[in-house]
């Protein structure tokens, strides 16, 4: 079925070519975007900005190739979790450890 499909539009490339331009036409007319085309039928599709009410995170990644999670944990995360503890109007902070990678999770308030 998908074999067939694909032939008849790899023969019949007039057909393919307007299915493309109805797409792209399709996608033209309902874009969020304030383009100025009065010649060009258009209903844009409402886009609605919602403000991020969580808390104020912080996400510090590092990199050490090679090592274990365990000498990770020792070299890294928790020098730098304890370190980061003292920063004022720090809320929780969480680490992990894996094989190359620290990855540590700050809240603020």
């Amino acid at each position: 079925m998908l074999n067939n499909t694909i032939r008849f539009f790899l023969e019949n490339k007039l057909i393919t070519g307007l299915i493309v331009l109805i797409f792209i036409g399709w996608g033209v007319s309902t874009a969020p975007f304030n383009w100025e085309m009065s010649w060009f039928p258009r209903d844009p599709v409402p886009v609605d900005a919602i403000p991020d009410i969580g808390d104020n995170q912080q996400i510090v990644f590092t990199n050490w190739m090679g090592r274990s999670p365990q000498d990770i944990e020792d070299q890294i995360s928790y020098p730098l979790t304890t370190a980061l503890l003292g920063i004022p109007g720090v809320k929780t902070i969480r680490s992990n450890s894996i094989f190359g990678l620290s990855t540590i999770y700050m809240t603020k308030t």
